[in-house]
């Protein structure tokens, strides 16, 4: 089984996650479990949910009916520096800067090297606070200064 799994949808597909997640949407944040009912070729069988699934579930089909993808990551995960790259949308020779100036934790296998998926995210999310911060920043200076960017 592949480290982690992408789903970009298709038009159709998000008009029936939208449909899948409107019919699912008033099971969602309870404690129990759900129990669905599938079929094919006429035969239906139950399926029980985790309620934690129906969540996780709930946010996937959301997520598709507004047309965009999904990656389902385990949280324990190794990454390769393609993956991470991937995932952070940044090039693999970047990566391997950041990981050689130890921005992000990695190990060596052989020559090889993985990363956690766990320090991925914690990088991800740093930048992504600091990329908010500068970005409230020059706001405030642009208001300021009466860039055209008064307060509403």
């Amino acid at each position: 089984m592949p480290t982690y799994k992408q789903l970009r949808p298709t038009p159709r597909n998000a008009a029936i996650a939208q449909s899948a997640y409107e019919a699912l949407s008033r099971y969602g944040g309870t404690d129990g479990p759900l129990t669905l009912r599938a079929g094919d070729n006429g035969q239906e069988r139950p399926i029980d949910l985790p309620a934690g699934a129906v969540d996780l579930l709930m946010h996937v089909l959301k997520t598709m009916a507004a047309g965009q993808g999904v990656t389902v990551i385990p949280e324990h995960a190794e990454l390769t520096t393609a993956q991470a790259a991937d995932i952070l949308n940044v090039s693999r020779p970047f990566l391997i800067k950041l990981l050689d100036r130890k921005e992000i934790p990695h190990r060596s296998v052989g020559r090889h090297r993985r990363i956690r998926v766990e320090d991925v995210m914690a990088y991800k999310n740093a930048i992504d606070r600091e990329r908010d911060r500068a970005l409230e920043r020059l706001t405030r200076e642009a208001q300021a200064h009466d860039m055209g960017y008064g307060a509403r």
